[in-house]
């Protein structure tokens, strides 16, 4: 008889401990709930789901959430279709807004065939390990390495590594995600508006003769284009000719024209740039021996 009173009792003990646990919990969940909007999970499902960052959010719920919340306009997500954001537009029933198209740059031209390296180097094929030993053996402190991290890291194949070991960005695939700029050591990645054509391919900060001995193609801080341009547009900043990005709307491609080595570049609206009409062209097409 004992034996079954303690069953009983326990058996209640944990009848109401149950019951107790039951309604704290409940009273907790209606206490923390917090609504999540249903449209969030709409937008989200007409969005690209990259989660690339080219819109400045981490990814694409959280921008979902902020045109729930009118903090973001459809336009802001470039790798979405025209007509998906127009959509999303439609279903929430606001604008599309206006978002000019971002590309990456590569400030750098000096290929294997114009940039001297003056060391092997022998390791992994990565730009980041190669930075780590001296540099990466290239003459130009600041040039590209060539070993494709980039180009590894792009989900969208927007770039492609050319014959002389420079990345190539298809500006028609590139979304702005900014992942080639964080992974290269150098920092030769930059995020421009289309618009914005005109352009210094150049990072170097040494000066005349001692610039060119590393690389043909380079900024050695003649001033040409500062001569040639309207004020205020380029300077020369630790012998680097520098664009003030401000004043985009007076640049034009008289300011490329006398680059001698065709450091400064004019962009088209296709992606492809061009270089001045006095700048040495160059006709090699082998890479430079390694020279110490």
């Amino acid at each position: 008889m004992a034996d079954i009173t303690s069953i009983a009792i326990s058996v209640g003990f944990m009848a109401a401990l149950g019951l107790i646990l039951a309604t704290v919990l409940v009273l907790a969940n209606k206490r923390l709930y917090i609504y999540e909007d249903p449209r969030i999970d709409e937008v989200e499902d007409l969005l690209p789901r990259a989660n690339c960052g080219a819109c400045g959010t981490p990814g694409c719920r959280p921008f979902a959430e902020g045109l729930i919340e009118g903090s973001y306009e459809p336009a802001q997500c470039t790798v979405n279709s025209l007509n998906l954001n127009k959509i999303i537009a439609d279903y929430l029933g606001v604008g599309m807004g206006t978002q000019e198209k971002r590309v990456a740059r590569l400030v750098c031209a000096g290929g294997s065939h114009v940039a001297y390296i003056r060391a092997s180097y022998s390791g992994l094929s990565s730009c980041r390990a190669a930075a780590l030993v001296s540099g990466g053996g290239k003459g130009c402190t600041w040039g590209c390495l060539g070993m494709a991290d980039c180009a590894d890291v792009c989900d969208f194949d927007a770039i492609t590594m050319d014959l002389h070991g420079l990345p190539v960005v298809n500006e028609e695939k590139c979304t702005a995600c900014n992942d080639c700029v964080e992974v290269c050591p150098k920092a030769l990645f930059e995020l421009h508006p289309v618009s914005q054509q005109l352009f210094v391919a150049c990072k170097n900060l040494e000066k005349g003769d001692q610039a060119e001995a590393e690389c043909e193609v380079i900024c050695t801080a003649c001033e040409r284009c500062v001569i040639d341009s309207p004020e205020g547009l380029i300077e020369i900043t630790n012998n680097l000719a520098v664009i003030d990005y401000s004043k985009n709307k007076l640049a034009s491609r008289v300011a490329i024209e006398r680059c001698p080595t065709g450091a400064i570049v004019w962009y088209d609206k296709k992606g492809d740039y061009t270089v001045g009409k006095d700048t040495k062209k160059i006709i090699r097409k082998e890479a430079l021996p390694v020279s110490s």
